[in-house]
């Protein structure tokens, strides 16, 4: 059965996916297990000193928006920006349920899932 709200709290390690209901919600964490642990940039090196997003954690998280029909990315740096553009390129279908792309720290499993509670309270006035 089809969900309606999801919050996907995203970084180069872990999505969390949170179900969100009026009263309650489900959490389903996936994690990138082939995330570099970290990446130091050296003076006079050549490149960023930035791995590139694995598109496979990427794929597995899509796959796990496939069943809502409105979705609000949130995370840390740039991995909430990267996730949406992988959604637009290899999961159309799925990018178009993407209502919003906030940025959002490092927050508990509470306080992202009242955000996300008060996004989509705001939200479903516009999409009606």
């Amino acid at each position: 059965m089809a969900q309606y709200h999801a919050c996907v709290w995203i970084d180069h390690r872990e999505a969390k996916i949170f179900t969100i209901e009026a009263t309650t919600s489900e959490e389903l964490v996936v994690r990138d297990h082939n995330a570099p642990k970290h990446i130091h940039r050296k003076a006079d090196h050549v490149g960023l000193g930035k791995a590139k997003p694995d598109e496979a954690f990427f794929a597995e998280v899509g796959g796990d928006l496939k069943q809502f029909k409105a979705v609000l990315i949130v995370g840390p740096g740039t991995a909430r920006t990267e996730l949406a553009g992988y959604l637009a390129e290899h999961a159309p279908t799925i990018a178009k349920r993407v209502w919003g792309i906030e940025p959002m720290d490092h927050p508990t499993e509470g306080e992202i899932v009242a955000a996300a509670r008060k996004y989509f309270h705001a939200a479903d006035r516009i999409h009606a």
